[in-house]
């Protein structure tokens, strides 16, 4: 299935392969570090699974998960998933065929997994993915992503230069996310490509610095080619 949807549309998919479980164990820790507590937890971009099967067994009472994926035919798959797991007494567990900027599910979130392929979108488009998902966390909450190791380098060899352009700003705007906000980082070799997972916190107070960085993404200098 996943490779039948990266040759359909690898742009949305974003990678040749799943995580692998080193990737999805990373990107899962701040879960399992706090799994004997009830939860509140959002995974973005879930695919056909990986990170979400790491997810599961975390899931203790009284804790919630939501799963959002808007290809549609993942999203079926998710849903055969979480259906077929013993669900804890007391937790919820829900997945959304959706977009997270467009996910409204009333709650604010302890950990946000984020499986979104960040190099494959916009600058635009990542601002406001990066913006919801701070809205969506309680302060002091922690988002996780992952980047591959040298695709800058590589599409600056391989790519247009528009291409090469729209990767080094959107590598941009993550980098002022990460200034500001991590709380660290982890290299996984063993996943194809390897990655890094990058841990970030929301500040306890969230409103003042979230209208900080926006201010700084918005009037930070645009390159152009």
């Amino acid at each position: 299935m996943f490779l039948r949807e990266a040759v359909r549309d690898l742009r949305t998919t974003g990678a040749i392969a799943p995580s692998s479980r080193r990737l999805a164990a990373a990107l899962t820790e701040p879960v399992r570090a706090q799994s004997w507590r009830p939860l509140a937890v959002l995974e973005a971009g879930a695919g056909t699974g990986s990170v979400t099967r790491a997810l599961l067994p975390l899931i203790g009472p009284g804790s919630r998960l939501d799963v959002v994926e808007p290809n549609p035919r993942f999203t079926q798959h998710l849903r055969d998933l979480v259906h077929d797991y013993p669900e804890p007494a007391g937790a919820a567990l829900h997945v959304h065929e959706s977009f997270v900027e467009q996910l409204d599910t009333g709650c604010r979130y302890d950990v946000i997994v984020s499986g979104l392929p960040f190099t494959n979108f916009t600058p635009t488009e990542v601002e406001g993915i990066m913006s919801r998902y701070f809205e969506l966390l309680h302060p002091g909450g922690t988002l996780t992503f992952f980047a591959y190791r040298g695709t800058r380098v590589a599409r600056s060899i391989l790519s247009s230069r528009i291409e090469a352009a729209r990767h080094r700003l959107v590598d941009d705007v993550l980098h002022r996310y990460r200034d500001r906000y991590s709380d660290g980082r982890v290299h996984i070799w063993g996943n194809l490509p390897p990655a890094d997972v990058w841990r970030l916190r929301a500040p306890v107070a969230a409103g003042a610095s979230l209208e900080s960085v926006a201010s700084g993404l918005s009037e930070a200098p645009r390159r152009t080619t």
